[in-house]
C-alpha cells in the first residue's frame, strides 16, 4: 500500500458536523434499554446527591457504560462520546467530570444497589437472548482472582501485594458459562491489595450462584476453582446452594495417603487430543492417567463440616532430566494432580470439566484490555462502582455478539469492540424524525454490524 497523494498537498480539517466514529453504539444502547438498564439504573439512590453527584443516576450509567463499550478505560476517555453527531443520536450525554463524579460518594451500600442494578442486568439478555445456551442444562460458575497495578499513593486499599514491588488492588470474579458459550461476568468484588486470595470466598461463591440461578442457570451448576478455594467453607457454600464443586486440592499428606490406596490397576490412560501445559513444569503435557477414590477432607473441623466426595486424580510421568539419552528409568516417577469433586460426571469427564476452569483467564484477560486496565479514582467504593460498570459492559458487548454470528459469539471484547462498535458513519435527518446512519462502502464487517442493528431494532415479540 502506497499513498495515493504522494506528490500532492494533504490537509485534516476537523469540520464535519454529521461523522460519528462508533456507529455501533446506538445498537449497544438501545439493546441495554431493551433490556431495562436505565429504569434500573435510577433506582441507585444516593441520599443528599445533587446534580455535580448522584442525582440522574440513568443517564451518568448509560454514559459510562457506552463509553467502556467504545473502550474507555479511564474517565476523560468518556470525552468520545461527545463528538460529531452524536448529539444527534443520544440524549442525556454527560461530560466526563459529570459521570466521573457520580460513583465519588459511593458507600458499601450504594455498591450493593449498583450490584443488584448488574444482576437484573444481567438476567434479562440471558433471557432473551442466546447469551448462555444450555444453561438449563449445565452451568459452569469459575472463581479466579486477579491483582491490577495502580499508582498514587492516595489510591485507597492499594499496597504491595503478590506482584513484587507493585502497588495493587484484588479483584476476584465469577464467570458463568456453558460448554456452547463464552464466559460472562456473573460477579466481580474489589479487595485490598494484600487481601488474601480466599477472603470472602464463601458470601462471594454464594452471591454468583444466585446471580447463576437468576441468569438461567436452572440445572447442574459447578462451581470451579483452584487450590486457593479448597476450603470447608466454600464446599459448604456450593451444597447450600444446591450447586456442586470441583476444587483442586494441591498435595498435602492427607490426599497422598487417599492416592496411595488407588489400584495399580485402577488407573485410566488417556491421550489428549489437546495438548495443555503442565503447571508444576511448563512442559507440554499429551498423555496422562486418571483415577478416582472416595475421600473424606477437612477431618479437622466438626463433623457436621467434613465432606466427603470424589477424589479425582491426574498423574503424569515425571521425566528424570539428568538420565542418560538412551537409558531407561530404573523406576516410574509421577507427579499427581488432585481434584476434590461432587461432579454428577464419569471420572473423565468430570477431569476434562476442571481443566476447562482455565477459561476463566478469558474475561481476566480481556478486562486488562478494557475498563479495568486503569482503576482511575481515588476512593475504594469508587473503584469498586467502576469495576461493576465493567461488568455491565462486558456482559452487553457479549449479548451482541451473541446476536450478530457464532464467531462473534464466542469472540473477545476487542474483536466485538472493533467489529460492531468501531464503525465510522455520517447521520442523516429525514423530515426531523428518521435518522440514517450512512456507512462505508464495502466495509468488511457489514453483515456482523447488519445482523446485530436488525436483531436490536425488531418489533419485540409479544407476550
Amino acid at each position: 500500500m502506497r499513498s495515493s497523494h504522494a506528490a500532492v498537498h494533504v490537509s485534516a480539517l476537523f469540520d464535519e458536523p454529521n461523522l460519528i466514529a462508533d456507529a455501533g453504539l446506538p445498537p449497544l444502547v438501545a439493546l441495554a434499554e431493551r433490556a431495562g438498564l436505565p429504569e434500573l439504573a435510577a433506582g441507585v439512590r444516593i441520599e443528599g446527591a445533587d446534580n455535580s453527584g448522584g442525582a440522574h443516576a440513568a443517564a451518568k450509567v448509560m454514559s459510562l457504560l457506552g463509553a467502556m463499550c467504545a473502550g474507555a478505560d479511564s474517565i476523560d476517555d468518556a470525552d468520545r462520546l461527545r463528538h460529531g453527531a452524536m448529539a444527534r443520536a443520544f440524549t442525556g450525554i454527560r461530560a466526563p467530570s459529570t459521570p466521573g463524579t457520580f460513583p465519588r460518594p459511593f458507600t458499601h451500600g450504594h455498591n450493593q444497589q449498583l450490584n443488584r442494578v448488574h444482576r437484573e442486568f444481567l438476567a434479562s439478555p440471558a433471557r432473551h437472548t442466546p447469551l448462555l445456551p444450555g444453561a438449563g442444562e449445565l452451568m459452569f460458575i469459575d472463581i479466579d482472582p486477579t491483582h491490577r497495578r495502580v499508582h498514587g499513593y492516595a489510591k485507597q486499599g492499594a499496597e504491595h501485594g503478590r506482584l513484587k514491588g507493585q502497588r495493587t488492588l484484588h479483584p476476584i470474579v465469577a464467570t458463568l458459562s456453558t460448554p456452547l458459550a463464552r464466559p460472562v461476568i456473573g460477579a466481580v468484588r474489589l479487595r485490598r491489595g494484600k487481601a488474601a486470595d480466599v477472603r470472602g470466598a464463601k458470601s462471594f461463591v454464594a452471591q454468583a450462584l444466585t446471580i447463576a440461578r437468576e441468569s438461567g442457570g436452572t440445572g447442574i451448576r459447578m462451581v470451579r476453582a483452584d487450590s486457593k478455594f479448597y476450603t470447608a467453607d466454600v464446599a459448604a457454600a456450593c451444597r447450600t446452594a444446591g450447586a456442586h464443586f470441583s476444587l483442586t486440592t494441591g498435595m498435602n499428606p492427607s490426599n497422598a495417603t487417599a492416592i496411595g490406596r488407588i489400584d495399580d490397576d485402577a488407573w485410566t490412560p488417556i491421550r489428549y487430543p489437546d495438548a495443555f501445559v503442565d503447571p508444576d513444569t511448563g512442559e507440554m503435557i499429551s498423555d496422562a492417567e486418571v483415577a478416582e477414590i472416595e475421600y473424606t477432607t477437612f477431618t479437622g473441623r466438626r463433623k457436621n463440616e467434613q465432606v466427603t466426595a470424589r477424589l479425582i486424580v491426574r498423574k503424569v510421568r515425571r521425566l528424570n532430566p539428568h538420565t542418560p539419552s538412551g537409558q531407561g528409568e530404573l523406576f516410574d516417577s509421577w507427579r499427581y494432580h488432585p481434584i476434590f469433586a461432587d461432579s454428577p460426571f464419569g471420572m473423565l469427564e468430570a477431569e476434562l470439566h476442571h481443566r476447562q476452569h482455565a477459561i476463566v483467564e478469558q474475561a481476566i484477560a480481556d478486562g486488562k484490555s478494557s475498563a479495568p486496565a486503569h482503576l482511575p479514582s481515588g476512593h475504594f467504593q469508587a473503584n469498586a462502582a467502576w469495576l461493576t460498570l465493567w461488568t455491565m459492559s462486558h456482559n452487553l458487548l457479549r449479548a451482541a455478539g451473541s446476536l450478530t454470528s457464532v464467531f462473534h459469539a464466542k469472540a473477545t471484547t476487542a474483536t466485538l469492540r472493533a467489529h460492531l462498535a468501531h464503525v465510522p458513519a455520517r447521520l442523516a435527518r429525514t423530515a426531523r424524525i428518521k435518522l440514517t446512519a450512512h456507512l462505508p462502502v464495502n466495509w468488511p464487517r457489514r453483515d456482523a454490524y447488519q445482523g446485530l442493528f436488525v436483531a436490536v431494532h425488531r418489533p419485540p415479540a409479544l407476550g
